[in-house]
């Protein structure tokens, strides 16, 4: 060996580093042993972190904040605050009030109404909310099957239009018997709302175009075919010069389930009956794991064999009829059977996005998103009539629990919740080594 080698040696025992205090030949002193968490501990904490508690937490933080607007907006608080330093329970009762009694309307106008005499005048509230909640959840389900597909199914309001356009027409211009013309008018709807769906389907599988851009510009492709149709014989009111159609045949309307003190009507047992069904299809069908598997990877799904393109246009086909069936509600079954004009969608087909992603893109979870944003609706004109509070604070409301439910570090900082997969750093122990010289 020449010189310039360096030789190695085994170091002498006396080099080698000491090991600490109630460690183990071998163990690494560089790691921490975790404590070991109680089975039920665990649990609540997967809970409360997983994507249903983070759901609901960003819910209350969302009326948090709205709490807090409602605080800043209200004539006594900012009477109170004039004065805080010098009688500071002023204020702070005056906020109390404007809150609590805020949120009292808002619960007295969307699930049980304390004023009423009797229990069937106080549960009127609950039926209003699971009517407005009836056309959200059908949209709602049709936006989260096209998210579970990886499909940005915008187009929602414009699928509500055209199923509204079709299942209205047949509502008031075709007579059938009753239940039949029901049925035909209900089918008319979906089949609209389906097929303007399927165009997007159909874009994104043979051409690839990118379906946000196809549904957007197909809400106004819808919009403007209503205005327009509305100047029309085919849809105006005969003798009428208002762009309004004509009132929906009673036999074509959605019969009220609980009497007609009440607006509840057949479509809400219509949407449990199609929650139910998205659920079988997504979680039991053959053509759900399709689906699924094509929303988790397209390309392994292509590898599989399944047919990645016809899966876009089933998805977006069944997705507008699903929207379309919102639609269908709201002509045959809300306020709008005695006509409607250019403002049938009312905002569904946006609020469909947001009640899908709370819902997490799951069938009941967007069934319960539905009557959230249903209670928030029925609730929020109860607000301003009884308290004076401004409808927008609810539209802000709404606006913050999409910005929370898109943003899950931000909902688990503010509550202090642990990071989901369980990885946390740690400062390494140092261990001495003692080294002979």
């Amino acid at each position: 060996m020449s010189d310039n080698t360096p030789e190695f040696s085994s170091p002498k025992p006396e080099a080698v580093a000491a090991e600490p205090a109630g460690l183990e030949p071998g163990q690494s002193p560089m790691v921490e042993e975790p404590k070991e968490q109680s089975r039920w501990t665990a649990a609540a904490r997967q809970i409360i972190g997983g994507s249903a508690g983070i759901s609901v937490l960003a819910v209350l933080l969302a009326l948090v904040v709205g709490a807090i607007m409602i605080a800043f907006t209200n004539d006594g608080v900012k009477e109170t605050a004039g004065y805080f330093f010098s009688r500071p329970t002023d204020m702070l009762r005056a906020v109390w009030d404007a809150v609590s009694g805020a949120y009292s309307a808002l619960f007295q106008g969307s699930i049980y109404n304390f004023r009423r005499d009797g229990f069937a005048a106080g549960i009127k509230p609950l039926t209003d909310t699971l009517t407005f909640a009836t056309p959200l959840i059908a949209a709602g389900l049709g936006v989260a099957l096209a998210f579970r597909v990886g499909l940005f199914n915008i187009g929602a309001r414009g699928q509500i239009i055209v199923a509204a356009i079709f299942a209205g027409w047949v509502g008031f211009n075709i007579e059938l018997p009753y239940g039949l013309h029901l049925v035909v008018a209900i089918l008319a709807g979906i089949v609209g709302g389906a097929l303007w769906g399927g165009i997007v389907g159909l874009l994104r599988a043979r051409t690839g175009a990118h379906e946000v851009i196809t549904t957007i510009m197909l809400n106004y492709v819808a919009f403007y075919l209503l205005v327009y149709l509305l100047k029309t014989p085919v849809l105006q009111a005969p003798g009428s010069t208002n762009p309004k159609t004509s009132a929906i045949d009673d036999t074509a309307v959605l019969p009220k389930i609980l009497g007609n003190t009440y607006q509840l009507h057949l479509g809400f047992i219509i949407v449990i009956a199609v929650t139910i069904f998205v659920w079988w299809l997504l979680n039991r069908s053959a053509l759900g794991f399709q689906f699924r598997a094509v929303g988790e990877n397209p390309n392994a799904a292509r590898v599989a064999g399944i047919n990645v393109k016809n899966m876009y246009l089933y998805a977006m086909l069944i997705s507008g009829g699903l929207a379309g069936l919102a639609g269908v509600s709201q002509v045959l079954g809300g306020s709008l059977t005695s006509g409607f004009g250019a403002g049938v969608d009312a905002g569904i087909g946006f609020d469909a996005i947001t009640v899908a992603l709370l819902g997490r893109s799951r069938p009941w979870g967007v069934f319960v998103a539905g009557i959230l944003f249903g209670a928030l609706k029925a609730g929020g004109f109860s607000m301003q009539a009884s308290e004076g509070v401004p409808i927008d604070i609810i539209l802000v409301v709404q606006s913050l629990i999409v910005l929370l439910i898109a943003a899950p570090p931000l909902v688990r900082a503010v509550f202090r919740l642990p990071d989901p997969t369980g990885f946390t750093l740690r400062k390494p122990s140092t261990a001495k080594a003692v080294v002979s010289k």
